[in-house]
């Protein structure tokens, strides 16, 4: 697995995401950033770690009419298309959960929300782009914190289904540029 370099941190507070993927005995980094209030997009944490925000993926939960909740793992740069999730997880419809459910709903905040250690099992969806990386970001479960993975030990550990999840458009271009 590519280890992104960072700065020494004097000590980093493990999250529960981070517990459940040493019991598992699986490889990742945390890597901290700071944290902007003002701004908790996906955009801001890549540049924050210096990386390409097609690696850099967000975690959003959606509530299907038939399916119930899932999970969908995106990269930072892209949308979530609401017909192919629905159709992945089975449902007719399906809608981003309003944003005070998150946390009684996941244990996790907006900004912070992980994959990782949900309060409850849901199915979990990764766009298909994520396998096209070594290392991938997601959230450690808390905002400033990030779990530097490889994809392949992260879809096998949720486990979760790749799938295409996003609009499509012509150009996916990065606010970072």
């Amino acid at each position: 697995m590519h280890q992104p370099t960072f700065p020494l941190m004097a000590h980093i507070n493990k999250t529960n995401a981070a517990r459940l993927l040493d019991k598992a005995g699986i490889s990742y980094n945390l890597i901290p950033y700071t944290v902007d209030e003002n701004d908790l997009a996906a955009t801001h944490v890549a540049a924050e770690l210096g990386e390409d925000i097609r690696c850099v993926f967000k975690t959003l939960v959606l509530h299907g009419d038939r399916s119930g909740y899932f999970v969908c793992v995106i990269p930072g740069d892209r949308e979530v298309d609401l017909k192919k999730a629905a159709r992945i997880a089975g449902a007719k419809k399906a809608d981003l959960i309003p944003m005070k459910e998150l946390l009684p709903l996941t244990g996790y905040i907006r900004g912070g929300c992980s994959p990782i250690g949900l309060k409850k099992p849901f199915p979990v969806f990764i766009h298909q782009t994520a396998t096209e990386f070594e290392t991938i970001y997601i959230s450690a479960g808390i905002r400033g914190l990030q779990i530097a993975i490889s994809p392949a030990d992260l879809i096998n550990f949720i486990p979760a289904t790749v799938a295409d999840l996003t609009v499509d458009t012509a150009e996916n271009t990065s606010e970072e540029q």
